[in-house]
């Protein structure tokens, strides 16, 4: 056996006993240890199934000055699963109040005379006033309301001018037919599910590292490692491949058991494609760890150093705001943010069953800015704790 087979041998031996390390002091961490399985098994659950980004059964009261058959008709078009018809008032001025107390989120007015002036052919109009606090729903609600007006008010004109039934077959007419693509019944589940995992493997792959190594400060146990023979990355690499090891176990635990088992996401990409990304991914995402832990001086520290790294990260995902309605200057930003490439390859590998031939722009881009900031972590490391 040469020289250099040796010292392989020797630094393997190394890296399997230090890793080894990590794993037990993982395990006596109680705290951590419970967090860890909490995030890949309730809080994706929870995610998946409690958050809703589609309106449904918004309150909706209603004022009908007109009493009349067509403003029952209209009103009973307002119905579930979108809207549920709350009550019905005789006062105005009880929108104001029903929409400031969050009693109603629409608050539908039908003027006098309404079935009269339909009848006639004279143009009526409604008011609908909208709690718009969730700018989301209130969006949709409005957007729902207008087109069940608007078709409400289509067919009455329709029946007026006697044209139903064989009459309407020679007038022309603009069919929309569409197609809806990856999430055919627009299932919130679906969409929340993976955004969670990805976004818990990213906390993960930032708070892990970092803690891993500021026990060591807390304990003193970095002096310890520092007078062994290891060099600072023979000290902190058994703590990124430890880490990331974890990481890739619970996410695969989340794929099988919550998003497949139980919301029944299907993934029909490669999950070998999913988790060799995630690997490189969690690797180079780590080297935020680092820097976080050669600034900070305890857990507590580090805890708050996270949130103010993860937070414009998560934001600058494009997860829950499209990159198109960003300004241009913080499109640039997310163009350089790793997370913002992993969810995009993320969703493309489960709902799209893309490859890598699709995907190794992305897939290039993410590992170079990811190499980048481990780099810039390492070398943070090295400058602290080297000799």
């Amino acid at each position: 056996m040469t020289l250099r087979d040796q010292s392989t041998l020797i630094w393997l031996r190394r890296l399997s006993a230090l890793t080894a390390k990590e794993f037990i002091q993982l395990m006596r961490d109680g705290i951590l240890a419970v967090f860890i399985v909490y995030t890949f098994s309730a809080d994706i659950y929870l995610a998946a199934s409690g958050v809703s980004l589609q309106l449904k059964d918004a309150a909706m009261v209603v004022l009908d000055h007109d009493k009349s058959a067509l403003s029952r008709e209209l009103v009973s078009r307002f119905k579930s699963p979108d809207f549920r018809v709350a009550g019905q008032t005789e006062r105005e001025d009880d929108s104001v109040r029903l929409l400031d107390t969050g009693e109603a989120m629409l608050f539908l007015t039908v003027p006098p005379n309404f079935q009269e002036s339909l009848v006639a052919g004279r143009s009526t109009s409604v008011q609908m006033q909208v709690d718009t606090t969730n700018s989301v729903l209130g969006f949709l609600a409005s957007s729902y309301a207008a087109q069940i007006v608007g078709g409400f008010g289509l067919e009455t004109a329709i029946r007026r001018l006697g044209l139903e039934g064989g009459s309407m077959e020679n007038v022309p007419v603009i069919r929309d037919d569409h197609r809806v693509w990856f999430n055919p019944n627009q299932n919130d589940a679906w969409f929340m599910g993976i955004s969670e995992l990805l976004t818990i493997i990213t906390l993960l792959a930032i708070v892990l590292p970092a803690a891993a190594m500021v026990r060591e400060k807390e304990r003193g146990t970095v002096e310890q490692l520092l007078v062994s023979p290891l060099s600072p990355f023979q000290i902190m690499f058994p703590k990124v491949v430890s880490m990331t090891g974890v990481i890739l176990a619970g996410a695969l635990f989340s794929i099988l058991f919550i998003l497949q088992g139980m919301f029944h996401i299907p993934i029909k990409g490669s999950l070998t494609l999913f988790f060799a990304v995630t690997a490189l991914y969690v690797f180079t995402t780590a080297g935020l760890g680092l820097l976080i832990s050669t600034l900070a001086r305890n857990l507590a520290q580090m805890g708050m150093m996270t949130i103010f790294i993860f937070i414009p990260m998560l934001f600058l995902s494009g997860a829950w705001t499209p990159p198109e309605a960003m300004p241009l200057w913080m499109k640039g930003f997310m163009l350089v943010s790793p997370l913002h490439h992993y969810i995009d390859i993320g969703f493309a590998i489960f709902l799209k069953g893309s490859n890598l031939t699709l995907l190794w722009r992305p897939i290039l881009i993410m590992g170079l800015t990811g190499s980048l900031i481990f780099a810039a972590g390492m070398m943070r490391f090295r400058r602290q704790f080297g000799s």
